[in-house]
């Protein structure tokens, strides 16, 4: 038997003198409880947060894309960017001319929105079809063209794909000179036709448009120029290898290659930012709840003073002792943290597979999205063990031995 583990397990669930020992015990349970559960709900909800944030923007960007180092075009007739386009390893290439454009659509006003000009392969591949909300993704009717706008877009010119209505794009020519007295004869249209509205998440849905390839290269006066490739891989490729073999390929050219990562380099930054501080927030919390554990312990220092000195004439060492509270005090952050967990885990788990907390207002998703991850488990519990362990340390070193050790080993003073 383990004798300084039996004895603060004894002191931990046996009836005190002093009725508030065990209360101040037991809130402390309680504290660490409380404490590491929404340690644990709130760190899931924000990496439900992430995940959905994440998957939003991965129906924009695309596994890779080549880019231009300088200037705003590349030329997608490049014997080099066709050598990627061959490559058994891509799933879809996907050439696109993106530019901001001016919309026109019936009597309402003029709306800027930024055009994105793809082709039949990015309708095949690309994950925003899944995102319709009304229409289909079709650009083209026979010969006819047709765009698919964001919501907010749509909203703006109050577009309705059930309308008849043309819709205009204007863009300024960038060979023909601009004439004071006329200045729309600068000006560059397309008519085409809306097929359909998409809703992605807002600052996509105010901002987008998708076109025919063909019709925003005559716009921009291009024949083979391109703004960007996209590049979606097969499934389970490997793409740190796959970037590594492209980026080398193109290193001697004027392109620029980008996984999903570097493509939102600033959002995926900033959100982990945000969790870090989260992190040491919620830590901190946890520090002020384990100051209980330094209470609990002090009392109960205080009611077996003469446990202490009974234990000593018997012959226990001072490494005893201290190790009995400290055990006391691991006790109380153990029972609290494992309590926690199984709370906090099983919480999200149901929320998780149910939903049964609903989101207010108009989302995609209308439940709070949540999702546990593995390695904030063990760190919560880690952090949360370490932080228990701490409290008793300092409770040991304050209220335990210095008094008793003090006054039997102090010297006699001289007459």
């Amino acid at each position: 038997m383990h004798l300084p583990l039996f004895i603060s397990r004894r002191y931990l669930f046996a009836k005190k003198s002093h009725n508030v020992i065990n209360i101040i015990s037991w809130i402390s349970v309680v504290g660490m409880m409380v404490g590491t559960l929404a340690f644990i709900v709130i760190l899931s909800v924000y990496n439900g947060f992430d995940s959905l944030v994440q998957s939003l923007y991965n129906t924009f960007d695309s596994d890779l894309v080549i880019k231009p180092k300088t200037g705003k075009y590349l030329d997608g007739a490049d014997w080099v960017l066709q050598q990627i386009k061959d490559d058994p390893s891509i799933a879809a290439y996907c050439e696109v001319v993106e530019e901001t454009v001016a919309l026109h659509y019936r009597d309402q006003p003029v709306v800027p929105a930024i055009m994105k000009g793809v082709d039949s392969n990015f309708v095949a591949h690309s994950p925003i079809v899944n995102y319709l909300i009304q229409g289909n993704f079709a650009l083209k009717f026979g010969e006819i063209d047709q765009a698919v706008l964001g919501r907010g877009v749509a909203a703006s010119l109050g577009v309705n794909v059930y309308f008849i209505d043309p819709l205009y794009l204007y863009f300024p020519s960038r060979t023909a000179s601009i004439s004071m007295l006329n200045p729309q004869a600068s000006l560059l249209k397309e008519r085409l036709f809306p097929a359909g509205i998409f809703s992605v998440q807002q600052n996509f849905d105010d901002k987008y448009i998708f076109v025919p390839l063909s019709l925003a290269r005559n716009i921009m006066e291009y024949t083979s120029e391109a703004s960007y490739i996209e590049l979606r891989l097969h499934p389970g490729a490997p793409l740190n290898k796959i970037q590594a073999r492209f980026a080398t390929l193109l290193e001697p050219y004027n392109y620029t290659l980008l996984n999903r990562y570097q493509q939102n380099e600033t959002l995926y930054k900033m959100m982990r930012t945000e969790k870090l501080v989260i992190t040491f927030l919620l830590l901190f919390v946890l520090l002020i709840i384990a100051c209980n554990i330094l209470g609990s312990i002090a009392l109960l220092v205080m009611e077996k003073r003469e446990d202490i000195e009974t234990l000593k004439s018997m012959g226990a060492s001072d490494k005893l002792i201290k190790r009995t509270f400290l055990y006391e005090g691991l006790t109380i952050a153990f029972f609290g943290t494992l309590s926690g967990m199984a709370l906090g885990i099983a919480l999200c788990l149901l929320q998780q597979h149910f939903g049964f907390i609903h989101m207010p207002g108009n989302f995609l998703v209308t439940a709070y999205p949540v999702e546990v991850r593995w390695g904030d488990i063990f760190a919560v519990l880690g952090s949360v063990l370490l932080i228990g362990y701490l409290a008793a340390q300092i409770s040991i070193y304050f209220f335990i031995l210095p008094p008793t050790s003090k006054s039997s080993t102090a010297a006699p003073k001289p007459n």
